[in-house]
């Protein structure tokens, strides 16, 4: 009788927790269960609707007041066909500069898609960029798709409003009109490495200098580019890479004057094949960057054309000659750029950089010939030239959201003149912005 009665009283001590103790973990099971859901429900494909698109937006302002000692409206890089590219220094005075328009977001678990509109001073809207690109291909690759700004070089993929100087290199704009952006695809590789590998192919229409807009079937463009970096202790970090771009133009036209004064209008069709090596450093002391940072930035640009030259091909704007002519063209031309940027304090920034163009070897069928147009007839392509450049500039960030800019430069590019050139820039950033690359 009392072995009953202690039993009983043990049972009613134990009882109350172990059933607490199950209602908990009920209560954790049925919580996991409704996590599970949730996380199945997200998961699935959503049907995409008003409620359901919140992309990310962003809005870039820009401009700038400049001062130069030549006409921006006369630029030119002597000894190099122009690429029809916006490349001139900013107008003199007070000027608006491009502003950037971003929408980006995810469309479902296997693709995101971003446009990027470019609104110019002149009141025009120019699509930038307008790509999707996937998000599930698994074993480190990606898809790109739509028009994009390449993957050759380092600075090409850069937004002008995250350059480290208002404008860019002179290999950029001499060999890429700025920069290239083509209507294609592109498959990239990232490896599963401790060392940064990456490797890409590119294959599009050839909307864009060094190729040339034309209505055909295939492609008028493709490139290849690699590249590696890593880590050097705590502090320093690193990339390398190799490019290769191939553009076939035809009638790739542009504007020269002959030894007249006369206007005159050429046009190239041919191979057109650019190789670009790229190195960045970076420095920040045990990876800090916000008190003060180093970055070494360089580039070689090499290019080789071969082809058909036609001058004048209407024979209206050059008389003298009776009619128009056609020559065998070929030329190796080089470039490259090297540039510095210092962060001294918080918001403060110091950079020097250094162009130099290397006009090589131009062979001219038509000059050679004898027979009509001479070297004088070709002052951009027959003028032996050697374009350089040295700027210098100093920015003020108040946030990271704003960045005011004091940049010189003297510029060596037209033969005979040297454009000396100031400038203050001002970049305002409004709204959610993606990260910028390495």
């Amino acid at each position: 009788m009392v072995r009953t009665w202690l039993c009983a009283a043990a049972l009613a001590v134990v009882a109350p927790p172990v059933l607490a103790q199950d209602a908990e973990a009920q209560k954790l099971r049925e919580e996991v269960r409704q996590l599970q859901e949730r996380v199945q429900a997200l998961e699935k494909p959503r049907a995409t609707g008003e409620n359901a698109f919140n992309p990310a937006i962003s809005l870039i302002l820009q401009g700038t007041a400049a001062r130069s000692s030549q006409d921006p409206a006369t630029y030119q890089i002597t000894g190099f066909a122009p690429s029809g590219g916006e490349v001139a220094p900013a107008p003199r005075s007070f000027s608006l500069g491009e502003s950037e328009l971003m929408v980006a977001a995810n469309i479902d678990p296997y693709f995101r898609g971003q446009l990027t509109a470019a609104l110019t001073p002149e009141n025009e809207v120019e699509v930038e960029e307008a790509f999707f690109q996937t998000l599930a291909l698994g074993n480190g690759f990606t898809l790109k798709g739509g028009r994009f700004l390449s993957g050759i070089g380092y600075q090409n993929e850069i937004h002008q409003h995250a350059w480290d100087f208002q404008d860019a290199p002179l290999a950029y704009k001499a060999f890429l009109g700025g920069r290239f952006n083509d209507d294609g695809v592109q498959l990239r590789w990232l490896a599963p490495t401790d060392l940064f590998l990456e490797f890409g192919a590119e294959v599009g229409r050839g909307r864009a200098f060094p190729a040339a807009e034309q209505s055909r079937n295939g492609a008028g463009a493709w490139s290849l580019f690699g590249h590696v970096g890593g880590d050097i202790g705590a502090s320093t970090a690193w990339r390398a890479g190799l490019s290769y771009l191939y553009a076939k133009p035809e009638n790739r036209a542009f504007e020269d004057v002959d030894s007249m004064g006369n206007p005159v209008m050429q046009s190239f069709s041919g191979t057109s094949k650019l190789w670009i090596a790229d190195f960045i450093l970076k420095w920040a002391p045990n990876g800090n960057a916000t008190v003060t940072n180093f970055k070494l930035q360089g580039e070689y640009f090499r290019r080789d054309e071969s082809g058909m030259l036609g001058y004048d091909d209407s024979a209206q704007s050059a008389p003298q000659f009776g009619s128009a002519f056609s020559g065998d063209y070929a030329s190796r031309q080089s470039g490259w750029y090297l540039q510095a940027v210092y962060q001294f304090m918080p918001r403060w920034r110091a950079g020097v950089r250094f162009d130099q163009l290397d006009s090589g070897t131009v062979s001219n069928g038509i000059v050679a010939g004898g027979a009509g147009p001479g070297a004088a007839d070709f002052p951009l392509l027959g003028t032996a030239h050697d374009p350089s450049r040295t700027s210098a500039m100093v920015d003020w960030s108040p946030s990271e959201f704003s960045r005011i800019r004091l940049q010189v430069a003297d510029d060596d590019s037209h033969a005979g003149v040297t454009d000396r050139q100031v400038l203050v820039q001002y970049i305002y950033s409004l709204g959610a912005h993606g990260a910028h690359k390495f």
